[in-house]
């Protein structure tokens, strides 16, 4: 009996040595991983705080610091940002959360919704932004604040599936989304370094806005999945809001005086066009060029999406092992992505080249891409086809905002940025709404067939209109008269000669 006691206490104390063994374990294994923890956010931190230097050095680079572009440039990678997480929260909610043939429906609503208010507010969003050209820092710290207090609501709408409330909201980041670019595009000539063009710094802010939204649409993606939409769409409400303290911090000469300070302290304006009505010859022809380009860019994803989601693609009607629905989509997709990133390089790299003449040529690249996707459609051919439209739109678009910004005058740019926004919004809306219908077909080449020859009937009038107007132009120089050198005239003096000569030096 003493002996099995013994044996009791001598297992109940090496239980009890284990037990603290197993607990100083424990406490020096929670020790290493809080110093794990530690040491991995501080490296964590190190990083993110290398990535922020090395993109204030380029973002900063030739004067562009000095001047306010830099800061701009900034502005802009978050208001990409956050516009990148909306688009991956609702994509989800509003597109690809039914299936394909109840798809068409909300996607033809959410492109009427958007065209309508589109007509309806571009006429006053431009003035009110003319109006108020002396406060543009807290005209874009307003849109990102309204973006903020939209997501917030939407976030509010998807547990129930408020899909009203959804489009509403929708349709308000993207009209305060074109208001920021308007505004952004306005004030660029004032805070342009003398070292940089304007298409070069256009391209600078379209190239960081295109890598921000490369990276944040991915990891959007992946917090979407992980966290929801809703989760997602209050992550983009709080981009917005710390954004929008940035944007009041911009510099202050980004403000314009108004007209009536310029004319008291005597400043000379600019000879441009003021009005909209009388735009210029240069800003019309790179307008109607960007609209037609536009307008196949909207055809071309809403037409490939429903088309390739029906099969009625040859690669996908072949049952090519190799490529299926979502793989097909993520590879047009990583082209259009490609396309725009090239279009802004090209951008910068062509900043001494001639605006009006990239339109036109971005134009006819378009056109002859779809003439030959129109042949050869494949696989390949639409990974073509959405690369070079890709960067058709952004390079020509770049190139419109360069000379708007050179040929407009300050009093009316905001306006008419806002007609130019207005009129390239509609073109997409009924270029995609034409693709939505020429899904039903099931067939690309008719399509694509279509789309070449509006696009190259587009380029010929085009070069018609120029051709006459430079002929125009000449006839007018020729029938000028040039200006005659007077003649010179021949002075005589009448001398006295009952007065004797005199030397005047004498």
């Amino acid at each position: 009996m003493a002996e099995g006691w013994e044996r009791a206490k001598d297992y109940s104390r090496r239980a009890g040595r284990g037990i603290a063994d197993a607990g100083r374990a424990s406490v020096r294994a929670g020790r290493a991983t809080a110093s794990g923890t530690k040491k991995a956010s501080l490296a964590t931190g190190r990083g993110v705080h290398k990535v922020g230097r090395a993109t204030r050095r380029l973002t900063h680079a030739n004067g562009a610091g000095r001047t306010g572009l830099g800061r701009l440039i900034e502005l802009t990678i978050g208001h990409s940002a956050g516009d990148a997480l909306v688009t991956v929260a609702l994509a989800s909610t509003v597109f690809f959360g039914v299936p394909v043939g109840e798809a068409r429906g909300p996607v033809a609503l959410y492109l009427v919704i958007t065209m309508i208010p589109f007509a309806l507010v571009a006429p006053f969003v431009g003035p009110i932004l003319d109006k108020f050209r002396s406060g543009r820092r807290y005209v874009m710290a307003g849109t990102l604040f309204g973006r903020g207090l939209l997501c917030f609501a939407m976030a509010a709408a998807v547990g129930p599936g408020d899909l009203l409330t959804l489009f509403a909201g929708a349709l308000g980041v993207l009209v305060l989304s074109k208001a920021y670019n308007v505004s952004r595009a306005a004030i660029m000539p004032s805070v342009l370094p003398a070292d940089i063009t304007l298409v070069s710094a256009n391209a600078r802010v379209a190239l960081f806005s295109l890598i921000t939204a490369g990276i944040a649409v991915p990891v959007g993606a992946g917090l979407t999945a992980w966290l929801g939409s809703a989760v997602m769409l209050r992550i983009a409400m709080a981009v917005f809001l710390v954004v929008g303290v940035f944007a009041v911090r911009l510099p202050r000469h980004v403000d314009s005086p108004d007209l009536d300070e310029q004319e008291e302290e005597g400043e000379e304006r600019p000879p441009r066009w003021r009005t909209l009505l009388n735009v210029g010859p240069a800003v019309t022809e790179a307008l109607w060029a960007n609209v037609a380009v536009r307008l196949f860019s909207g055809f071309l994803l809403f037409f490939l999406l429903f088309l390739v989601q029906d099969q009625g693609v040859p690669w996908l009607a072949a049952k090519d092992p190799f490529f299926d629905i979502p793989k097909t989509l993520a590879l047009l997709a990583a082209a259009a992505g490609l396309g725009g990133l090239i279009g802004a390089i090209v951008a910068n790299w062509a900043r001494n080249h001639s605006p009006q003449l990239i339109v036109l040529l971005t134009l006819g690249l378009n056109a002859a891409t779809v003439v030959v996707t129109a042949i050869f459609f494949g696989l390949w051919t639409a990974v073509a086809v959405s690369l070079v439209t890709a960067f058709a739109q952004e390079l020509g678009k770049l190139a419109l905002d360069a000379i708007v910004q050179r040929e407009i005058g300050e009093e009316v740019r905001s306006s008419t940025f806002g007609v130019v926004e207005a009129l390239l919004q509609l073109a997409w809306v009924f270029g995609g709404l034409v693709g939505l219908v020429l899904s039903l077909t099931e067939y690309g080449p008719p399509g694509f067939v279509t789309m070449a020859v509006v696009l190259t009937a587009w380029l010929g009038w085009l070069l018609v209109r120029r051709r006459k107007r430079v002929r125009a132009a000449h006839a007018q120089v020729e029938r000028e008269p040039e200006p005659q050198e007077p003649e010179p005239q021949e002075t005589t003096r009448t001398i006295d000669r009952t007065k004797p000569l005199t030397n005047p030096h004498s």
